[in-house]
């Protein structure tokens, strides 16, 4: 039965008496208004299937309705209610449909609503059609789809929605047609299409989308599923960034998004403070070996370079010494060995060049001289330089196993105070040494071995010299 277009504005309760099999009834493009249903304009018509309501001026407030009022429509399955007049911002009792236990397809198009109780859908479990459309929602609840679990088509076109994550938690497991077209949708994330698994057609026109890395996964999806077609997606724009808008979304370059930066940054800043913490523990804990292997890696250097060009030595001995030991290096030592026994010496006050840096000179003084006299005291084993002087020299021993250490204690030192400084404690379990302090009886025996020392050739005939001087 069709009374569409005829300006009615009143039903009268039993008006549709005597039609009791009526089943398809029109009345689209009228005046009527919402008492006119609560009435019971319908009350005679329970085998109804199908209602259209749309174009009247039904208005009504978002408060419950003391007389719901589809009531006695327990067997309606398609409602049209399109374009009326609502009140209060555009909202809808939460018992709008109570009574409608057999809708399937229900439609509310142009009503300005700008939200969907939770409750809307409870009554209608077998709905499976749903047009909210040309409404001003700008989000939606999940749970507003909780009571229809078989909703197969659903249409929310030009609603202001921004995003349709509400989809991901919504159990739509079943919903075979999604029109979404006319809406603020910028990205489609991998998780709304993943839930979605029954999905055959898909509808995103006229969308503003973002061409960045952020829709790439969906770009790759539309060109290589083969289950859901995506209407028109040629015609997909992008919006965002400036550069490239009103081009292509299937034109983005998606192997240039195939690259995390931000996940490279993220190894890239964990690795460098991994490295910085190692190093700094090590620094602590093994300062002094990690020097010695440096300056050991610079005598090796050196050595490498200089092997195959080094002429004779320019000196017969290279004295290690620390500044506040000079008064004996001038007094003692420089007298003995140059002055009466004619030794050439290599004193760094003396000799070193003016302007080298200071490694070079040690190491041309260490390679430049046929043995180092290392002058070990408190303060010798405190400097720095002196360190660094011995372990030159010992790398050239242990490197060319050349008789060229000689080691001059001006002090008794205890064992305990060396346990810093391995590799001399290890030089002096493995060679002699000369005291001077223990020579104090004997100084001539004291300058005797030292010129032994001097005048040895290799590692063996020095050790054969037993150079450690007893009281």
């Amino acid at each position: 039965m069709s009374l569409a277009h005829n300006q009615i504005q009143d039903l009268q309760s039993g008006c549709f008496f005597g039609v009791r099999n009526l089943m398809f009834l029109q009345l689209q493009s009228n005046e009527l208004n919402t008492r006119m249903l609560v009435n019971g304009a319908f009350k005679d018509v329970v085998n109804l299937k199908t209602l259209h309501l749309e174009d009247n001026h039904l208005k009504y407030s978002s408060s419950p309705l003391k007389v719901p009022l589809f009531m006695n429509l327990s067997r309606l399955e398609t409602l049209i209610f399109d374009r009326q007049n609502v009140e209060e911002e555009g909202h809808v009792p939460s018992n709008f449909l109570q009574g409608l236990t057999s809708l399937m397809t229900f439609s509310c198009q142009n009503l300005h609503l700008v939200n969907l109780s939770d409750d809307v859908f409870t009554h209608t479990p077998r709905l499976s059609m749903l047009d909210i459309s040309n409404n001003d929602f700008h989000k939606l609840s999940p749970n507003l789809f909780a009571p229809i679990p078989n909703l197969t088509q659903l249409r929310i076109h030009n609603s202001n929605l921004p995003s349709l994550d509400f989809l991901i938690r919504s159990n739509l497991t079943k919903l075979k047609v999604l029109n979404a077209q006319r809406n603020l949708l910028s990205v489609m994330s991998e998780d709304v299409i993943r839930s979605l698994p029954s999905l055959k057609e898909l509808d995103l026109k006229h969308n503003s989308f973002s061409c960045d890395c952020d829709n790439s996964w969906f770009v790759q999806w539309i060109e290589n599923n083969s289950r859901t077609q995506v209407v028109d997606a040629h015609s997909f724009k992008c919006n965002y960034p400036s550069e490239r808008r009103n081009t292509r979304l299937l034109d983005l370059n998606v192997q240039s998004c195939l690259v995390d930066i931000g996940f490279i940054c993220f190894i890239s800043s964990t690795c460098v403070n991994i490295v910085i913490l190692v190093a700094s523990f090590t620094f602590h804990f093994s300062r002094f070996q990690l020097t010695y292997a440096y300056y050991i890696f610079l005598a090796w250097l050196y050595d490498s370079r200089n092997r195959q060009k080094r002429a004779a030595c320019h000196y017969d001995a290279f004295v290690s010494y620390n500044s506040q030991d000079e008064a004996w290096v001038y007094r003692e030592l420089v007298p003995r060995l140059e002055q009466e026994q004619g030794w050439r010496l290599c004193l760094h006050h003396r000799d070193f060049l003016p302007g080298k840096p200071i490694v070079e000179n040690i190491a041309e003084a260490v390679y430049g001289s046929r043995k180092t006299i290392c002058v070990i005291s408190c303060r010798y084993l405190q400097s720095e330089w002196c360190s660094k002087e011995m372990q030159l020299a010992s790398f050239r021993l242990f490197d060319e196993r050349e008789d060229v250490l000689i080691l001059v204690f001006l002090e008794d030192i205890p064992s305990c105070h060396l346990s810093p400084y391995y590799r001399m404690k290890r030089l002096l379990k493995r060679r002699s040494y000369l005291s001077w302090p223990r020579a104090a009886q004997h100084p001539q025996l004291f300058w005797e071995k030292l010129q032994q020392a001097l005048r040895s050739t290799t590692t063996e005939e020095e050790d054969r010299l037993r150079l450690t001087v007893t009281p």
